[in-house]
């Protein structure tokens, strides 16, 4: 490792909602002359593939006390104990600049470790109401950043208004022309989370194969469906006679995004951030049994801004999402719209106002220090 670099520790939890924004905050932060390290687990390990290289990763055990058995609950508190311990030797050695935090149970270590030793520490919350994780340590880290506003936060925090950070991948694509639906080719999108994507399995096909001929058959269908869903989905794509693409993990959302007429989607904050940094009309279905509901906040700027249609998950029935859909790709002047006021709501300089947090943490610490 360069000596000089000022070392940088991004902690991230196993979901793209957690690792896409630290992706976007390494990107930026290696062409600003930092060293980083990135800590997560396993499930965080499926997304490295598209950090750069000069990223080292560094995978923890995870301990959550949300799943697993009663004997993994009561192991948890020690998983994470040592997990703590081992981070505070580490960074002993190291002493990173700054140690910033993106939720999740796997970034328990590294901020634990952080607040024992004092070093300038920060957390990210992506979506409208804070994970537990980021709930707990809102009060022992020097900056509170916020994806979506307004945030939720507990007495006496404050938060800052940073926008969710989006890959330079879906930056590349910002704002990309929108060719309005016609009577030509088009494509439709359909992307969940990695928790609860199962009902738009259920539900986005029917709906699609219940549209009427003439529109029917212009459509390609891109669709991120679990792998326990993906043969069942293509199988009812290829018996209904729709051209589709099935597949557990696209690793280029951001060039199917913009190619996309129309995006179909759970409200997570990083799926919201690229959809309005490329400006697509889009169909939302928050995760129902997400925290506090935060999804269905996540889902507001869209929704306000004219740029989405939101439909409850109660709500979500073949028929209904079929009318939408419709109702989108049969009036360009009306899809055009939506994706200019999805425009409207992008922050796509989120990667830049955080890397300045970044960076104005450390200064301050590098003052006082100085004292």
């Amino acid at each position: 490792m360069n000596g000089k670099a000022p070392l940088l520790v991004i902690a991230a939890g196993g979901t793209g909602g957690h690792m896409f924004p630290a992706q976007a905050l390494a990107e930026v932060m290696l062409r600003r002359g930092w060293h980083v390290r990135l800590s997560t687990d396993a499930r965080g390990a499926r997304y490295v593939g598209g950090f750069p290289h000069s990223v080292e990763i560094e995978q923890v055990s995870s301990a959550t006390f949300a799943r697993g058995g009663i004997v993994n609950r009561l192991l948890a508190p020690f998983h994470i104990l040592g997990g703590v311990l081992g981070a505070t030797v580490r960074m002993l050695r190291e002493r990173p600049a700054v140690v910033v935090g993106f939720g999740g149970y796997p970034t328990i270590p590294a901020l634990g470790a952080a607040w024992l030793l004092r070093l300038p520490r920060m957390v990210h919350e992506q979506n409208g109401v804070l994970g537990r994780v980021n709930q707990v340590f809102s009060k022992k880290v020097d900056r509170v950043a916020c994806g979506t506003w307004p945030t939720a936060l507990p007495e006496g925090v404050e938060g800052v208004h940073v926008g969710n950070p989006v890959r330079a991948a879906v930056l590349e694509r910002a704002g990309a022309a929108y060719i309005p639906p016609g009577d030509y080719p088009m494509s439709i999108l359909v992307i969940g989370g990695s928790q609860g994507a199962r009902i738009l399995s259920d539900v986005v096909p029917g709906a699609i194969a219940a549209l009427p001929e003439e529109l029917r058959r212009n459509i390609r269908v891109s669709h991120q469906a679990r792998d326990e869903d993906g043969e069942r989905v293509a199988a009812f794509y290829t018996e209904h006679g729709i051209d589709a693409d099935v597949a557990g993990f696209f690793r280029d959302v951001p060039r199917r995004m913009s190619e996309a007429q129309l995006v179909i989607s759970r409200a997570g904050a990083s799926s919201v951030a690229d959809i309005s940094v490329i400006g697509r009309p889009s169909i939302l279905i928050p995760y129902a049994a997400a925290a506090a509901d935060h999804q269905s906040a996540n889902a507001k700027g869209l929704s306000q801004a004219g740029a989405a249609i939101v439909i409850p998950e109660s709500k979500l029935a073949v028929e209904t999402l079929s009318e939408q859909i419709a109702s989108v790709l049969t009036t360009p002047e009306g899809a055009l719209q939506m994706a200019q006021a999805a425009l409207s709501v992008a922050v796509p300089d989120a990667p830049q106002h955080l890397a300045d947090m970044v960076e104005a943490l450390a200064a301050d610490a590098g003052r006082e220090n100085d004292q």
